[in-house]
């Protein structure tokens, strides 16, 4: 692999298996609502693209649906109180944080995941790896938008030369792709290579340390 200064992470399916936990706020906010509850699998299909997309695809309707609003706060009560219930790094992920770290790279997360939520998680899971972590706010747009990762970059005094992008979605490859960067694409995320060959993606990895620079 390439060698960059600069390495952007996606969170949720990149560097965080979260699938099971925001499966289980997604139908404890269902459950309340009274609506029909949804498998694992089809929220693996919605996720990618922030919580609220994942909620309006989640609940009959979507965002038409009259209960939407107070289903929507409902799940995100429920997920900030249990966004660690089973919430894990994929094997290999800390070892490839701490020795990129080492080699003195830029590291971030830019995620659509709600604000509060990014910060938490990188907190709890890479305090001594990851400077930088963006989620979704109000004043600025989320990915595939590159506005998130161009914050990163400032943030980080980083130049998009030398930069590239991580991540497992076709989102994740719109947004490199905005932003004039390479898309690392990983493997052991939410979505299957075909899908990501489909959506444009180009380099691909099926473990943490193949990011590494031979």
């Amino acid at each position: 692999m390439k060698d960059f200064e600069t390495y952007i992470f996606d969170l949720d399916g990149t560097l965080l298996s979260t699938l099971n936990d925001l499966a289980a706020s997604t139908n404890y906010a269902l459950r309340w609502a009274g609506m029909p509850e949804r498998s694992v699998e089809e929220i693996r299909m919605f996720v990618g693209n922030g919580v609220k997309l994942l909620m309006e695809r989640a609940i009959p309707d979507g965002i038409n649906n009259p209960k939407f609003e107070e289903t929507y706060a409902k799940f995100r009560e429920h997920y900030m109180e249990h966004n660690l219930d089973t919430t894990r790094p994929y094997d290999g992920i800390p070892e490839l944080l701490r020795e990129l770290k080492s080699r003195g790279k830029n590291l971030a997360i830019v995620s659509n995941k709600f604000y509060a939520a990014t910060q938490e998680l990188a907190k709890h899971f890479f305090p001594d790896t990851i400077e930088i972590a963006i989620g979704e706010r109000d004043n600025i747009r989320k990915k595939p938008a590159p506005d998130t990762v161009l914050e990163a970059l400032k943030q980080l005094n980083a130049s998009k030369a030398g930069a590239v992008y991580i991540g497992d979605s076709d989102v994740d490859i719109m947004t490199a792709k905005n932003c004039e960067l390479p898309c690392i694409s990983v493997l052991w995320g939410f979505r299957d290579k075909e899908f990501l060959i489909k959506h444009g993606g180009k380099i691909f990895v099926d473990k943490p340390s193949e990011i590494l620079s031979d």
